[in-house]
């Protein structure tokens, strides 16, 4: 331990002669708590009022879907209910919402909706599950806007709210699994599928058949409140088929480097023809998208909790994950591990966006509990936040401050249970996680994925020729450096030697790659670290 805390010091002491990676001016934490009567559930919708109560709508009340067609996303199991929280008294209510009309009615318990909240409204649009009226599971050509602070009273007072929902059928809508934004009256609809009929991992052309399309867009519309119904106004929507064909990912706000306001897609799945994550991430604007260009997201691909959080005295922007499912995770020694099988992970991580525009990837010090987190949400507390965003300078100086709270997800009892699920393997989360910013900290214990090291590839994609890797040793020591493929296999020793402590570059030719992704690995003998090398 006394070793440990004296190589933390020297890389904190050496961060001013050799160009460290950044690390963030706080620590996150993590206290668990009960609310009697509030449901285990996963991949819902959520809203708060005014005075601080959570709507919960739609969802699944059951884990993993199971692979047979037959026992997957059973209706049995969807959320047909209202639920209201009060994570302050710790009270629940909770109401039928089958008064309401079958269109609505049966978006509203289907699961991976994609919505937003807006001031008082809640929007929610698509969504998957079964359908009586269809008699098949569909993705809800819909969009639905609930008056939030007169449904939650309504639900509170056991009275109607059949006066407090509106909803208007639009085929673009048909998406789940996707994630959807707001700025300056415009809504952005990105990415997530339409699905339609039962879930069969032998493929749609075995039965019982199914139709699945990616959206490949994010949709932009404006909406008028003043009708009976919503009136939607459709924008010219950003479209590709290579970079926004995911799902079930994470859509966050964003502060870009030169201020201004838009949104981050981060990883997902899946991407074809490999049938693999995604690793990069797509920044959205105004008029725009691009992927970020030399950075990999390894340590979180699925929707889970999460927290954006915006430190303008340093222009750093930092986005949070809260466990859920990673094709990569560090083990108990520190070594980074690929799962191919993209099992469920207790990762806590963040991605920040430096002051220069570009990105790095951090393993924090603490992790889940347990492997919970998917399909989980952030529900914040009002105090410090602008813009659905962490003001992270207004929060109390020298402090341990709650910024809000994790509700729902699955729970599994295994790294991998999908090939052998059967139903009992996991469980839909009733636990609650309060989250806490502490920005005390002197300085941080993270595994930083694109390095403790700085670990560097230049170029990256490479075409031919050899790769520069630049990377810092923090202490004198044997380093090793290792070509990987994607399953971890290791290709080539590119380096084995004892180092002292410093920057250095080493050149290495690696000319007879096959175009794909690879991964350089550094070790130190104490950390692991590695990086996606792409070849064209």
């Amino acid at each position: 331990m006394k070793n440990f805390f004296l190589l933390v010091l020297m890389v904190l002491l050496s961060s001013v002669a050799f160009a460290q990676p950044s690390y963030a001016p706080f620590s996150v934490s993590i206290e668990p708590m009960t609310i009697a009567d509030a449901p285990g559930i996963h991949s819902f919708t959520w809203a708060k009022s005014s005075d601080g109560k959570w709507l919960i709508i739609g969802g699944r009340l059951d884990g993993l879907h199971r692979r047979q067609p037959w026992a997957a996303f059973q209706a049995i199991h969807n959320n047909t209910f209202a639920t209201v929280l009060d994570p302050v008294t710790q009270e629940t209510w909770s109401k039928s919402l089958q008064e309401l009309p079958a269109p609505i009615f049966e978006q509203l318990q289907s699961t991976n909706q994609n919505f937003i909240q807006v001031g008082n409204k809640l929007i929610t649009t698509g969504g998957y599950g079964y359908s009586a009226t269809v008699d098949d599971h569909i993705t809800y050509p819909d969009i639905t806007v609930i008056d939030v602070d007169e449904f939650v009273a309504a639900v509170v007072d056991n009275q109607s709210v059949i006066d407090y929902v509106r909803q208007v059928e639009d085929t673009t809508m048909a998406i789940t699994g996707g994630q959807m934004g707001y700025k300056d009256g415009v809504y952005y609809l990105a990415g997530g599928q339409e699905f339609i009929g039962r879930y069969n991992p032998m493929g749609p052309n075995n039965e019982p058949g199914f139709y699945q399309k990616y959206s490949g867009q994010v949709r932009k519309f404006e909406l008028d409140f003043s009708g009976v119904a919503p009136i939607i106004t459709h924008l010219e929507p950003y479209t590709d088929n290579v970079v926004l064909p995911r799902r079930d990912y994470n859509m966050s706000p964003q502060v870009f480097e030169n201020g201004e306001y838009g949104f981050t897609i981060f990883s997902g799945v899946f991407k074809q023809p490999d049938n693999t994550p995604f690793f990069d991430i797509v920044n959205v604007k105004d008029d725009t998208f691009e992927v970020v260009p030399n950075f990999t997201q390894l340590l979180s691909q699925y929707h889970s909790a999460k927290i954006p959080m915006f430190d303008s005295i340093n222009n750093t922007m930092h986005t949070i994950f809260f466990g859920g499912i990673a094709q990569y995770y560090y083990d108990d020694a520190g070594n980074i591990v690929n799962d191919d099988k993209v099992p469920f992970v207790k990762t806590i991580s963040r991605v920040t966006r430096l002051n220069d525009g570009t990105y790095e990837e951090v393993k924090l010090d603490i992790e889940m509990p347990a492997l919970v987190g998917a399909g989980a949400e952030f529900i914040p507390v009002d105090n410090y936040f602008s813009e659905e965003i962490i003001d992270f300078n207004a929060l109390p100086e020298n402090s341990k401050t709650l910024v809000g709270y994790i509700y729902g997800g699955i729970q599994s009892t295994d790294l991998n249970i999908f090939f052998i699920n059967g139903g009992t393997q996991s469980f839909a989360s009733n636990t609650i996680f309060k989250v806490y910013i502490d920005n005390t900290v002197v300085g941080l214990k993270e595994l930083k994925s694109n390095g403790l090291f700085d670990l560097q590839l230049t170029p990256n994609p490479i075409n031919t020729g050899g790769i520069n890797v630049k990377f810092y040793n923090p202490t004198k020591a044997k380093v090793s450096i290792e070509l990987m493929d994607m399953t971890g296999k290791k290709l080539a020793d590119l380096h084995n030697a004892t180092l002292g402590a410093g920057s250095f570059t080493r050149h290495f030719a690696v000319t007879n790659l096959a175009a794909g992704q690879y991964l350089v690995r550094i070790s130190n003998g104490l950390y692991s670290q590695a990086k996606v090398l792409v070849k064209r």
